[in-house]
């Protein structure tokens, strides 16, 4: 059984993320992968590191969890982080979620990412290629 919240060091399932999240009375599922990139600003980057407290994460993430399900009515909602180094082009975090209509599962992915950049404990270092390393602060989308 694949959990609702995970917050591990191992790689990320996309695939089995999306199979728990599949429900018969959803019109949409949805999978969102944020995925580590080769650039922050102009920077090259080599790799993401991310570190947590992981009880408080967890905690939080599972109160995301709940306020996604009632906000946007959905059916399934799993989100997964990543801890440690991830490489480029894998997944750092996942978000699958399952409503009736499309339109919540797009709503509720692009919410849940911005709690968790707002509100989650976890900790993003980018390691540059010239050496150098920075811990990058949460985002907001406009």
């Amino acid at each position: 059984m694949t959990a609702a919240i995970l917050v591990t060091e191992a790689p990320l399932d996309a695939a089995a993320l999306r199979q728990a999240a599949l429900d018969p009375g959803a019109g949409a599922v949805l999978l969102f992968e944020g995925c580590a990139r080769d650039q922050h600003q102009g920077r090259p980057v080599a790799q993401l590191a991310y570190e947590a407290f992981v009880p408080m994460a967890e905690a939080e993430l599972a109160r995301i969890r709940e306020q996604a399900m009632a906000r946007f009515g959905l059916l399934g909602c799993l989100v997964h982080h990543r801890l440690g180094p991830v490489p480029l082009l894998e997944a750092a975090v996942l978000v699958a979620v399952a409503s009736p209509h499309r339109a919540e599962a797009f709503a509720a992915a692009a919410w849940i990412m911005d709690r968790i950049k707002a509100q989650v404990p976890i900790w993003k270092r980018e390691q540059y290629r010239d050496g150098e390393q920075s811990w990058v602060e949460g985002e907001q989308r406009a």
